[in-house]
């Protein structure tokens, strides 16, 4: 049972990377075709229509968290009951968040395009249209959101993985369409994305009406009690993800008001990077998420230890081997990407990576806490350390300190919130960190040590060029996955990849 459980994990992993990677190759080549097609000026204009609706993402993001805690708690009690009163509970609370966010938006959020929003006047109609065209594109993506998070509860990557990479090569494919069609490309450009999410959510919805019987409501299911524990937990889960958005982004304005704009850039294309390459840490964890909730909530609680510990490690090394041929490597890198590389970019990304990799390990440890539920405690002590991150960071450039220290200070507060992750995780589930510390910690350390230093000797000696720069990041890929097998995993993970690598050898030689 157990081995069937880690093969599936191990599979739905392989499937979450080689969607994140066809995704990330096919994005960054559609923002080269979108710059082309609409240009500079419209690309910026979209840009910024973008990101006004995007600041009423976190709530649809927040009930999808939610959704698939749930899901996947009721999965694990095998109460069909429960199913089918999540799914009718949910579905309402996204009716309406959908409503509150259409009032929002067609009043305040319109008020703000029309007066606050810096658009060439004579521009002004065809943004107001490509508005309207993103707000039906949002309201679509968010009834698609519990849908989503459904077929993740039930662990159908395959389904999750192969529907999202042919969304993102629609979305390039309607570029493409753009270029041959007739009339202002601005507004058409919404028109287009807006008829994709809503064909997107026509896809997930009917998939989970056909696939999964909770989804088929014959009777009105309403639970008084469910719905109030689902807005408890969405409603912290947002506290959280404010106080991370006060953490990114209030620190990239205290930068502004103390340095010029080329550090702010630099710390922009940091962030930037970090997060694309810790995709693929957080898509483990996605994969991760509904076992450690199902082990919860059977109360098979050594079985959720084993998959949290295990978790930690593997998400850390999966990360890992991306981060550190880039760490090394990221002057070569930027100055491939960028050109014209801005200052302080190269030492900021570096930091940037450090401190991804550090909250690569926590990530198990937040599925955990959220497997109980009670996130009351989890969040306010969380997000109240990333509230003095901005307070430190902000006293230390008050005295004076260089540009870099902030990123100095976000990797000591990663330090801090491990730990304490780990203490409220003991508090919530019994958890021992002792055993955590042993099991996660000496494997972790000697694999960056085995790591690290033929990696960085390696670099001393490398020439400037492409074959060079090439060589050794391959050579690094397989010095993190050999470390990873013989060093991080232990027995019975070796044995499990071993027979999965065997089958995956075999199948393909019998096709």
């Amino acid at each position: 049972m157990k081995n069937s459980r880690n093969k599936r994990i191990a599979k739905n992993t392989l499937l979450l990377y080689f969607r994140q990677i066809l995704i990330l190759l096919v994005s960054l080549y559609t923002v080269r075709v979108v710059l082309e097609v609409l240009g500079i000026e419209n690309y910026g204009i979209f840009s910024v229509v973008a990101g006004v609706i995007a600041l009423s993402g976190f709530l649809s993001g927040s009930l999808a968290s939610a959704t698939q805690r749930f899901f996947s708690y009721a999965l694990g009690k095998k109460d069909r009951e429960a199913l089918k009163n999540t799914f009718t509970a949910n579905i309402l609370l996204y009716v309406m968040i959908a409503l509150f966010a259409v009032i929002v938006l067609e009043t305040v959020g319109l008020w703000f395009v029309k007066n606050q929003l810096e658009v060439p006047q004579q521009r002004l109609d065809e943004v107001i249209t490509l508005y309207h065209y993103s707000i039906v594109g949002f309201i679509a993506s968010i009834f698609t959101s519990p849908f989503i998070a459904i077929i993740i509860a039930h662990e159908d990557m395959r389904i999750y993985a192969y529907t999202s990479v042919v969304d993102v090569c629609v979305k390039l494919g309607v570029v493409f369409l753009l270029e041959y069609l007739p009339g202002d490309k601005l507004p058409l450009y919404g028109l287009l994305l807006a008829s994709v999410a809503c064909a997107n959510a026509i896809v997930y919805i009917s998939i989970c009406l056909s696939k999964y019987e909770e989804c088929q409501i014959k009777e009105f299911h309403w639970d008084s009690k469910l719905v109030k524990e689902i807005l408890s937990f969405t409603s912290w889960t947002i506290f959280g993800q404010v106080t991370s958005v006060i953490r990114t982004h209030a620190v990239t304005i205290l930068l502004n008001q103390s340095f010029n704009p080329v550090v702010v850039a630099s710390r922009t294309i940091a962030i930037n990077v970090a997060g694309r390459i810790n995709l693929f840490s957080s898509n483990f964890n996605t994969g991760l998420y509904p076992p450690i909730v199902k082990s919860y909530a059977s109360e098979n609680i050594q079985d959720m230890f084993s998959l949290v510990s295990n978790g930690s490690k593997i998400t850390f090394f999966l990360l890992w081997i991306f981060a550190l041929p880039m760490i090394v490597e990221m002057d070569y890198i930027l100055d491939i990407w960028l050109v014209d590389v801005p200052d302080h970019a190269v030492l900021f990304t570096q930091l940037a990576l450090i401190e991804s990799i550090i909250m690569s390990l926590s990530l198990p440890l937040t599925t955990a806490a959220r497997a109980t539920g009670n996130m009351r405690l989890y969040e306010i002590t969380l997000g109240s350390i990333q509230i003095g991150l901005f307070l430190v960071a902000w006293l230390v450039l008050a005295s004076g300190a260089p540009a870099y220290s902030v990123f100095l200070v976000a990797i000591s507060a990663n330090v801090v919130m491990f730990v304490v992750r780990l203490y409220i995780v003991e508090l919530l589930t019994g958890l021992s960190m002792r055993k955590y510390l042993i099991s996660v910690l000496i494997p972790m350390t000697v694999f960056v040590v085995t790591t690290l230093v033929p990696v960085v000797a390696l670099s001393l000696y490398r020439s400037e060029n492409f074959l060079s720069v090439f060589t050794l990041f391959i050579i690094s890929i397989c010095v993190s996955i050999a470390a990873m097998y013989c060093i991080g995993l232990d027995r019975n993970h070796r044995a499990i990849a071993k027979t999965f690598v065997k089958e995956k050898l075999l199948r393909g030689q019998v096709t």
